[in-house]
């Protein structure tokens, strides 16, 4: 009776393992549940979102296999940063040729058939990456799939009939100019993203939808699509404590915050733009800190009014009267004090940066997009009066001067965007997974 009784108990609930014995009664070596997460490469934002998941996981769940794919410097940093650096897994995920800004359309067009700067044809690359993640699962049991980005793992978890999350900003973003090529595209794409079993977006509900004009779904997908909030980073402990030379420089100035992000081409691409805005005359008054989003301290350095080079600590120590701030790298410390006091900040359009200034510190944006996604959350931005698209320095210069002379329609319209800024999306779909994992049970 004792035997049967365990045996019934077992049947009750999801085991993991091989079964074994003890005192003659069979019984089952317990497993923790395993977890697929393959964060597309291209761009920080898939690395982000996927870091404040797992943080946030590990609050609801903590007891868990998680198996982390990647490639480049996503999967370096992963090795770097997670505690079971052997559970990180590298797979050549097929990505874009890097161009001078972004990606090189006509080169990455050419290597559909063709190699192209190191690259082996697409079709070659996507047959290898298949591969390789079928390897993957088929030596894994996985309980559940996240994919931030990664489209065919999706394809793999349907076809194994394995649970997956889809984590995303964008389904078949509108395309501005004469980008009409992208199209068959942008369809293959959305129909491999649709093949997942949930579709979170990481936004907020409409209408207050940021990304509204990268989503475009169809009837089919619209069924699995859940808005789960932006993932946002944790809510600091409120602290007026101003600690570094940097933060007391800026804590009393009016200054504009411009980010520089994206991999190295958009990066340095973006510090060309940045660098031209400031020789127009209406700049040379006008203070700014500019953050490389580069871990390296030979960029900290400081530009006084009287055009010569200072560090960061010199120059608060003979209180000179500055002009720009450069910044390597801003500590998350720094980086709440440069949020809280600057006037505006300039950014490419990247969601989940927009969506930390608009939503999170309620500061207008000027915008200088890269891709047609960052024009398209940047549209929708200035739409609804959040901040200035800028195609161009005149307009860039332009948006500056409005966001000045008209800063109170501005902060109205930003605060009602506060209001209804859904910013728990990494601890929503921390939830939704532990769900999906108990109903396995």
């Amino acid at each position: 009776m004792l035997w049967v009784g365990t045996l019934s108990v077992v049947a009750s609930c999801r085991c993991y393992g091989t079964p074994g014995f003890l005192n003659g009664i069979c019984i089952w070596h317990a497993e923790l549940p395993s977890i697929g997460e393959f964060i597309y490469p291209w761009g920080n934002g898939h690395y982000t979102r996927m870091s404040r998941f797992n943080e946030a996981l590990s609050g609801v769940m903590p007891n868990l296999q998680i198996y982390y794919y990647s490639k480049g410097e996503i999967y370096e940093r992963l090795r770097r940063q997670v505690s079971h650096p052997e559970r990180v897994g590298h797979v050549m995920m097929p990505t874009p040729i890097d161009g001078h800004m972004g990606p090189d359309v006509l080169r990455s067009m050419y290597n559909v058939m063709l190699p192209a700067s190191g690259h082996p044809p697409l079709t070659y690359q996507i047959a290898s990456y298949l591969r390789e993640e079928r390897h993957i699962y088929d030596s894994h049991n996985f309980d559940l799939v996240v994919n931030d980005g990664d489209m065919g793992s999706n394809v793999l978890a349907r076809n194994r009939n394995i649970p997956s999350l889809f984590i995303t900003n964008q389904f078949r973003p509108r395309l501005w100019g004469r980008r009409f090529y992208f199209y068959p595209g942008l369809e293959f794409v959305s129909r491999q993203i649709a093949k997942a079993s949930h579709i979170l977006v990481a936004d907020s509900p409409p209408p207050y939808t940021l990304c509204e004009y990268n989503l475009n779904f169809t009837s089919k997908a619209a069924a699995k699509v859940t808005y789960v909030g932006h993932f946002t980073n944790p809510k600091p402990p409120q602290s007026d404590t101003i600690t570094t030379d940097l933060q007391k420089m800026v804590s009393d100035s009016e200054f504009g915050y411009w980010m520089r992000t994206g991999n190295r081409s958009t990066n340095d691409g973006t510090g060309r733009r940045y660098e031209k805005i400031f020789t127009d005359p209406y700049m040379k008054d006008k203070r700014r800190l500019v953050s490389h989003a580069r871990p390296d301290p030979a960029i900290d350095s400081v530009l006084g009014r009287d055009r010569r080079r200072y560090s960061i600590s010199d120059a608060y120590d003979k209180k000179i009267d500055w002009l720009q701030i450069d910044v390597g790298f801003l500590s998350e410390a720094e980086k709440e004090t440069v949020l809280d006091r600057c006037s505006y900040a300039v950014v490419n359009g990247s969601h989940t940066v927009m969506g930390e200034i608009l939503g999170g510190k309620g500061k207008p944006v000027v915008g200088i997009p890269v891709y047609d996604e960052h024009t398209n959350n940047l549209r929708w931005a200035a739409r609804h009066g959040l901040g200035v698209l800028a195609n161009n320095t005149r307009q860039a210069i332009s948006g500056i001067s409005r966001i000045y002379d008209d800063n109170a329609s501005f902060q109205e319209s930003l605060a009602d965007f506060q209001k209804n800024f859904a910013d728990e999306g990494a601890l929503s779909t921390a939830q939704m997974a532990v769900e999906i994992l108990e109903q396995q049970r």
